[in-house]
């Protein structure tokens, strides 16, 4: 009787250790285990559109994988018309590749930097970088020059 009670009070002493371990060691994800990735679909702010963020070689990328108006004035399409490269307006938005060079920092592991994102309502591409609020939430800071001089955007996980 002894020698079970014994186990049962190891097992319940190791079960909370590890739970202290992931809860001050990291995270609040590190507890299930979760991976802190931005891989993955996302809705972009206004959930105008949804945007697949993937490995692309040791960095990451992102491709519009989705429009909530998937179709121009003109009942096709909708294209990148404000591209400045006019041999590239007629390229459709869904495909269309937004994020591009995205390295992990070593400080934070929720932390990617030296991207770049491409603003097809104005057909400007700017610096950018991403930080994982939480396993749904990324956020999206495009900017130009210094990161204070910028837009952040919010946007949630497509499930």
């Amino acid at each position: 009787m002894g020698s079970a009670r014994q186990l049962r009070r190891l097992i319940l002493l190791s079960s909370l250790t590890a739970l202290v371990c992931c809860t001050l060691g990291g995270p609040r994800w590190a507890i299930a285990g979760d991976d802190p990735s931005p891989v993955g679909v996302w809705s972009t702010d206004g959930n105008d559109s949804h945007v697949k963020i993937e490995k692309c070689g040791t960095n990451l990328c992102g491709t519009i994988v989705w429009l909530k108006d998937p179709l121009g004035d003109d009942g096709k399409p909708a294209v990148d018309s404000k591209n400045p490269d006019p041999s590239l307006r007629s390229q459709k938005l869904v495909g269309l590749r937004l994020l591009s060079g995205f390295e992990q920092t070593d400080g934070d592991p929720n932390v990617w930097k030296g991207g770049k994102i491409y603003d097809p309502d104005d057909g400007r591409t700017y610096s950018c970088n991403l930080t994982m609020q939480d396993q749904k939430t990324l956020k999206v800071r495009g900017y130009i020059g210094f990161s204070l001089l910028g837009k952040t955007q919010i946007w949630n996980r497509v499930q």
